[in-house]
């Protein structure tokens, strides 16, 4: 009967001892056995590429905390605060004071509008625009932070792997034995490549959530707009409502002949 060699035992076995374990310490060497084993065949350069890392996701979670619509635009502050001011746009002080005792940003919005509400509408607008402008900062603060996170972990998972391709082929032209032994190459490059992978897995996750922040807090923002433009509006409103009796009672305090002189007085002009 025909026999079959394993051709892998074959060149096995005309390999020397010493090369096979060698082989084999290269293959061993080259699995990972934890992610410590990883973050360590990493080398330097995984040491900021975590910390970027563990930065991210302390963003990530305090702005996700922060940006809650119940904690910026509580479900019930507009009505509570109509309700404070009553039609009263002489004195504003109650409103005032349920803004201030208001812990939400959007409150700090409209108190600085009601701080003006004696002077002209031009000036309410104004005042509730810069407050606006103050409050997307404040609702963008850290976001940066993801953003250059989203673009500096992959370059120094890069610089990671160029370090780790330098240090590989520097080992193969200092060993008397380089010649024909591509695993010694080969673990380099493996190893070098893993600060690249470890850069994209902090800079894709970093990257999307700063654009979920980011579209929340635009939604955040059209909202306090929508509420404050109404507001101005019905402020408008109240005005022009309370001015229509003042003109109507000047009107009939008039007497017939100061009415008359008026209207010959138009006539003539």
């Amino acid at each position: 009967m025909p026999s079959f060699i394993d051709p892998l035992a074959l060149l096995l076995a005309s390999q020397p001892n010493e090369a096979i374990s060698e082989a084999a310490q290269a293959m061993t060497s080259a699995e990972v056995q934890s992610v410590w084993d990883f973050v360590q065949k990493g080398g330097v350069m995984m040491i900021p590429i975590i910390v970027c890392s563990l930065v991210a996701l302390t963003v990530i979670f305090e702005r996700f905390i922060s940006l809650r619509r119940s904690r910026i635009i509580p479900p019930l502050f507009l009505d509570g605060l109509k309700r404070e001011l009553n039609g009263d746009l002489a004195n504003p002080v109650r409103a005032l004071k349920y803004c201030e005792s208001n812990d939400a940003p959007v409150s700090r919005v409209f108190a600085a509008g009601l701080k003006r509400l004696s002077g002209p509408i031009e000036m309410v607008e104004k005042h509730i625009d810069e407050a606006g402008q103050r409050l997307v900062l404040t609702l963008r603060k850290n976001l940066r932070i993801l953003s250059v996170i989203a673009a500096v972990a992959p370059l120094m998972g890069l610089l990671g792997t160029i370090f780790g391709m330098i240090t590989a082929f520097q080992t193969v032209a200092t060993s008397g034995e380089a010649l024909g032994r591509t695993e010694l190459l080969a673990e380099g490059i493996y190893q070098a490549m893993i600060t690249t992978a470890a850069g994209l897995l902090v800079a894709i996750p970093a990257l999307v959530f700063y654009h979920w922040l980011a579209a929340k807090v635009e939604r955040l923002v059209m909202d306090i707009d929508e509420m404050t433009v109404d507001f101005v509006e019905e402020i408008t409103r109240d005005r022009h409502a309370a001015k229509r009796p003042a003109i109507t009672a000047a009107k009939s305090d008039e007497s017939p002949e100061d009415a008359g002189a008026t209207d010959g007085a138009l006539a003539t002009a």
